[in-house]
């Protein structure tokens, strides 16, 4: 690959559109990964078989394997995406192979707030409109296995409620008893639709089923979504499908996707899913782009086939968790690394002047709307007062033995003074080094400082740990997590909580890992809480079963598993140019 450097970008220049995109077979075959593991989507964009993974090879040397976190967000991001990027692009600047893995973007927030998630200015994955959109149709798969399943169990439900137990044996089918009261499986549906939350399905007669409420998840936080970014193989995948539990019977077994007999069907919709989508960034390195689920409402990372076929033919691979140290990287260690078997040789924590800013008491962030001017001067005592967010999320990351670089993605109305207050800070909270990053104005170039600061630190003796063992019980697992991580002094349980509790360990789920479901905008559950609060108790309001994806979802706080529209969603600002087909305002 060759060395690009840049001139400063403009902040009004769309530079994905008018990209030079390589063909991706020539992509790939500098990582040595050969035309015939490749289905192309066009010239630019493949899927790479997992053949790959199952034919014999000799020693493979393992990739270093970097995961990008951040601290505390605003609304508006912090550059994450950018930043793990831009490390590529900068490792890349300083002659070391490397390859980015991260999740495709849900079209819930690109049409809402977000715009699109594909990075920014030089540090982008293209083609950005097929990335931000439909890509080769993994969340479309996701949302099709789901609802069949959901069909199916609607299906069973009417039948059973029609027909005895000898009409069912005549069928060659066993009658499950289900209870309609406990059901555990809802629909889904990949757009941001807060009225369909809750739901009331079977109205208009006895033929339309049951009369009962239901209601819709976004499809990321689909429980199939959560298989397909663990899942190692199709026959991981299969098994994974299988295990689904769906519902109760009336004596309070569980009932899977198995005993509804369409665990197979869900797996053919999904085993072309299953494939990595290859993409390139700007600078020609090769980006897997696999998996899409949420990390604030589920386990917030890219798929593990992505980073199994990335660890073997690159010298360092770069993912990324979602949000913040205490939300993606948190079940990155204790979820996917549980799982992979990968554990990470560094981390990267992204933190901006802007939000800890707003952690210090800064006015509050809206999209849409202008920033305030405490956010666009220097403030270095509001900047002092809000390094409480990234100490905490340094402290963290250390609980895993790992080293931390901090990256300060810069902005222009930065000064050199914040960055050297934020750099101090980090350094003096046990970061490995802090460095500022450049990677939307300039790419590698603006990301070598970086990349060099993270070369060295994956040479830091280290001995990675997860935060707690899988025998501790349910709730054990739930309150490490909360008073380690998040600060909390207590954790308190609803009744219907310690009930999901109780009853999914007597089924034998006792020793999931935890998934928890809280708000990305604080360490609590509470979104107005910032800095790095503590002692605050911990509500969980609702506890869910994933027993294909192999955790358990405690829900806290107000956190919906349903995202709504804002007031002025991302896609006002978007249309096509008819005549030559130029999407604009999507970026």
């Amino acid at each position: 690959m060759s060395v690009i450097r840049r001139t400063p970008v403009p902040q009004d220049v769309d530079i994905a559109q008018s990209a030079n995109i390589q063909p991706i077979s020539e992509i790939a075959a500098r990582y040595g990964l050969e035309e015939r593991f490749l289905e192309h989507y066009g010239n630019d964009k493949a899927k790479v078989r997992l053949e790959f993974l199952s034919e014999k090879r000799g020693p493979v040397k393992r990739a270093k394997y970097i995961d990008v976190t951040a601290i505390t967000p605003t609304p508006l991001g912090e550059g994450k995406t950018t930043t793990t990027i831009g490390l590529a692009q900068g490792l890349g600047f300083i002659g070391k192979k490397s390859i980015a893995t991260i999740r495709q973007p849900s079209m819930g927030p690109t049409f809402g707030i977000k715009g699109g998630a594909a990075g920014g200015g030089y540090s982008q994955i293209v083609p950005m409109t097929d990335f931000n959109l439909h890509l080769t149709g993994d969340i479309h798969a996701v949302s099709a296995a789901h609802n069949l399943c959901t069909a199916a169990l609607d299906a069973r439900i009417y039948h059973e409620s029609r027909w005895s137990e000898s009409y069912f044996e005549k069928l060659g089918i066993k009658k499950l008893n289900i209870d309609s009261y406990s059901i555990l499986w809802r629909r889904v549906v990949d757009m941001n639709d807060r009225t369909l939350r809750k739901i009331v399905i079977g109205m208009g007669g006895l033929d339309n089923g049951p009369l009962r409420e239901a209601g819709f998840d976004i499809s990321v936080a689909s429980e199939v979504m959560a298989v397909l970014a663990l899942a190692t193989s199709l026959e991981d995948l299969r098994k994974r499908l299988g295990r689904i539990v769906v519902a109760l019977d009336r004596s309070g077994n569980a009932i899977t996707t198995e005993d509804l007999g369409v665990a197979g069907a869900m797996t053919i919709l999904m085993k072309d899913a299953l494939k990595p989508n290859a993409l390139q960034t700007l600078e020609e390195q090769l980006a897997f782009v696999h998996a899409g689920p949420f990390a604030n409402i589920a386990h917030g990372n890219s798929s593990i086939v992505a980073d199994l076929i990335a660890t073997q033919i690159a010298d360092y691979v770069i993912t990324e968790s979602g949000f913040g140290a205490d939300m993606g990287f948190e079940k990155f260690m204790d979820i996917k690394c549980r799982a992979s078997g990968i554990m990470p040789d560094a981390v990267v924590l992204v933190a901006t002047v802007r939000a800890l800013k707003m952690h210090g008491g800064g006015p509050k962030v809206v999209p849409g709307k202008s920033l305030p001017i405490a956010y666009t001067q220097e403030n270095i005592e509001l900047l002092r007062k809000g390094l409480s967010n990234l100490i905490a999320h340094i402290a963290v990351i250390k609980k895993y033995g790992l080293p931390v670089v901090v990256s300060i993605n810069s902005f222009p109305t930065d000064t050199e003074a914040e960055h050297e207050l934020i750099r101090t800070a980090a350094l003096e909270a046990g970061a490995f080094d802090a460095v500022v990053s450049k990677g939307w104005a300039l790419g590698g170039e603006g990301t070598a400082d970086l990349a060099l600061a993270v070369d060295k630190a994956v040479s830091v003796s280290h001995e990675a740990k997860l935060l707690y063992p899988l025998e501790l019980s349910l709730k054990e697992k739930i309150e490490v997590i909360a008073r380690e991580v998040y600060g909390a002094g207590s954790v308190t349980y609803t009744d219907d909580a310690n009930e999901a509790i109780e009853k999914y360990t007597t089924l034998g789920y006792g020793n999931f890992p935890i998934c928890m479901a809280k708000t990305q905008y604080s360490f609590s559950h509470d979104p107005t809480l910032k800095g790095a609060p503590k002692g605050f108790v911990f509500p969980v309001r609702e506890v869910r079963l994933s027993a294909g994806a192999g955790f358990i979802v405690p829900i806290t706080g107000d956190i919906t598993t349903m995202p709504g529209l804002p007031s002025k969603p991302a896609f006002i600002g978007m249309d096509i140019d008819t005549k030559t087909g130029r999407i604009t305002g999507l970026s």
